[in-house]
């Protein structure tokens, strides 16, 4: 049987110091932050996902942001080095968490540098994001690590958003869904289908048909529904302020053995 447990982690005090690339910086509510956050967590539960919480890393303004610290390939758990330098105190806490889910650990090593953001997996396909916060090293890395346990890793450029997944994500039958303005080269996917907001390309699957997006994505939401999926929408307005989004907010595994 497929598992449901995602790790999430709480959002630092520091938040609103968090990394901004792609946009402009704008004033963070924690105090709405955190009420968001656990209203993410309790829309994962509700789902049938067991959440684990990773324990707190508070002078990590971005650490909430926990899906790029961890690559998940079956229960090979591949620790990442994150391209911004800030940002790679948040692993060890990470590492500890998936060894104690007996999961096998690897490591990114320098000089290479990767974040989980960069990484889209459909079936046994891995894209890679190589961009920004992810270089060639981090993607021979991932592919070493992956490719012998059956995985096919396809490395694509990303230059208009943060990370590959802050432009596209994919569907439960494996079309990837994406806005355009932000996505590199759509066709490099053999489905695709844009969306109308930017926000709207940013889906977890829940199982069942149940899609958890942005209440910012209204438009997508519907084109969805009509589509014969059931989103599930929460507020993050406070994370999209930092260039986050529903994937970011935590590390799903899937396929951990009994």
């Amino acid at each position: 049987m497929p598992s449901k447990k995602a790790l999430v982690r709480r959002p630092s005090p520091r938040l609103a110091e968090g990394l901004v690339t792609h946009i402009d910086r704008q004033r963070v509510d924690h105090g709405l932050a955190v009420e968001q956050w656990e209203a993410y967590v309790e829309a994962l539960r509700a789902h049938g996902w067991e959440t684990q919480e990773v324990d707190p890393a508070d002078d990590c303004p971005d650490s909430v942001f926990v899906e790029d610290t961890v690559v998940m390939y079956r229960n090979v758990a591949l620790i990442t080095r994150p391209g911004a330098e800030s940002r790679r105190a948040e692993t060890a806490g990470v590492e500890e968490a998936v060894a104690r889910l007996g999961c096998s650990v690897n490591w990114i090593w320098e000089p290479g540098t990767l974040d989980g953001g960069d990484v889209l997996k459909i079936g046994d396909t891995i894209y890679v994001g190589r961009g920004g916060r992810t270089d060639a090293a981090g993607v021979q890395q991932l592919r070493a690590a992956f490719e012998p346990l059956g995985a096919r890793v396809v490395a694509v450029p990303v230059s208009k958003a943060l990370h590959l997944k802050s432009a596209v994500t994919a569907l439960p039958d494996g079309t990837v869904i994406g806005h355009i303005p932000t996505t590199d080269v759509p066709s490099l996917f053999p489905r695709f289908l844009p969306v109308p907001e930017e926000s709207g390309a940013h889906v977890v699957l829940l199982g069942g048909g149940k899609l958890l997006m942005a209440a910012s994505a209204p438009k997508t939401a519907d084109l969805l529904a009509d589509l014969g999926h059931e989103p599930v929408v929460v507020d993050i307005s406070e994370f999209e302020k930092l260039e986050g989004c529903v994937t970011c907010l935590s590390v799903r595994l899937r396929e951990l053995y009994a």
